[in-house]
């Protein structure tokens, strides 16, 4: 059954009837299919570093230039700013240009403009210091962008009938690179100085990109002229503004918690390592469920019936975090360790079913079943994710500092009540 027939379709839309569709692919998956697996989830991986890696001494660098709080801190949210923006075009133009090359000349500019980041070691200057410090984060954004998107879409490509199970693999790589970034660049700066983490992860992005450019499969370009499929038409299909909305009030629930937390659970007086860990709490079990999730997905569950527990789990995850004001309880370092656990699994059910739902809600609805549909749905998975990135830190500082953790966190509950 092609696109045009499930678009002209007068029996309403169901996910498990599109799903069906792909059940004629073969099982197994081939030696081909098992390298691109790892070439791509290596670049989920160093993806994820990009954004992580400074976490731990930029701000401290950046203040030694002169530069203050705010300075540094909109030095970070550029890169999901940038994100945001340059995802769906670079999703809807991705036909053009070939997956496999952006997804190669992406990882190229990053890796060049994480090496050039760490040579702003030598720029003393603080005006110099923070306008080169926006213009690498946004190459380095925009490369890095460009290459998770065609990954998004080489996945929908390559794995047809498990893509919801494949994509959640990918996020677990990415969870554990989030991880590792700032564990590996604060042993590497203590081991080398501001310029050596940038330098270890410039070169190996470079050396990764040849791995990956050998690995992957060619992608056959959509027949269908490029850029014909716009994200304002992909956005009018209720199940796709649905996933959209849902990734962006997920996203903002991870910015909450990451702007937030630490000074929630400042008075049980833990050490760094410790505080470091409950950051890798959410985010561990994202990536160890998030797999399973993308299985019941792909064989057994709805993904709609699947966010609706991931909504259920985020919303429990803060009535236990905080815990909800109205119920009396004493805050204990081990409710927020529990409502950490419970937010990952809540990740999980919302970020994953909702890339699977819209590649599905979309061909349902008339749109080609190959990379030019694929590549719109990543950049809008991508650039919706970015904004929910974007807003949450934004707006957590401000509630946190108004009404303080236990209330503000009823912004994020509201979302996905």
């Amino acid at each position: 059954m092609g696109a045009e027939d499930l678009g002209a379709t007068s029996r309403p839309y169901r996910t498990r009837e599109v799903l069906e569709v792909k059940e004629k692919k073969t099982k197994k998956l081939t030696k081909k299919q098992w390298l691109t697996l790892c070439a791509i989830g290596s670049v989920h991986f160093s993806g994820a570093i990009c954004i992580s890696l400074q976490a731990p001494f930029y701000p401290k660098e950046a203040e030694s230039k002169g530069a203050n709080a705010t300075e540094y801190g909109l030095v970070f949210g550029s890169f999901e700013f940038i994100a945001f923006f340059s995802s769906p075009i670079l999703g809807r133009y991705m036909n053009f240009v070939g997956a496999k090359t952006m997804l190669s000349l992406g990882m190229i500019l990053a890796a060049i403009s994480a090496i050039c980041f760490g040579l702003l070691d030598y720029i003393d200057d603080h005006a110099t210091f923070i306008t080169l410090s926006f213009i690498l984060r946004m190459t380095e954004s925009l490369g890095s962008t460009a290459a998770l998107v065609s990954a998004f879409s080489i996945t929908a490509a390559v794995f047809p009938k498990s893509v919801a199970t494949t994509f959640a693999t990918l996020e677990a790589f990415y969870g554990l690179g989030y991880i590792v970034g700032p564990t590996l660049g604060g042993l590497l700066f203590s081991l080398g100085g501001y310029v050596l983490p940038f330098a270890v992860m410039g070169t190996a992005m470079i050396i990764g990109t040849i791995f990956v450019f050998m690995v992957l499969p060619p992608i056959n370009p959509s027949s269908n002229d490029f850029g014909h499929i716009k994200v304002k038409d992909v956005l009018k299909i209720p199940g796709v503004l649905l996933d959209s909305t849902c990734t962006v009030a997920t996203s903002i629930s991870m910015g909450f918690l990451a702007a937030t937390l630490e000074p929630h659970i400042r008075e049980f007086g833990l050490s760094s390592i410790l505080n470091g860990l409950m950051f890798i709490i959410s985010g561990g079990t994202y990536a160890l469920i998030a797999p399973i999730v993308g299985r019941l997905c792909d064989k057994w569950v709805y993904p709609k019936k699947m966010l609706a527990v991931g909504a259920l789990f985020i919303v429990a995850s803060y009535i236990v975090i905080g815990p909800f004001p109205f119920l009396g309880i004493p805050k204990t370092l081990t409710l927020c360790i529990v409502g950490l656990v419970i937010h990952g699994f809540g990740l999980a059910g919302l970020m994953v079913p909702t890339f699977i739902d819209s590649i599905c809600s979309a061909v349902a609805a008339g749109f080609p079943d190959d990379i030019s549909t694929y590549g719109v749905i990543s950049g809008l998975w991508s650039s919706s994710f970015a904004l929910g990135a974007f807003i949450g830190p934004s707006i957590a500082g401000w509630l946190f500092d108004l009404v303080g953790f236990q209330y503000g966190s009823l912004f994020v509950i509201s979302l996905h009540a």
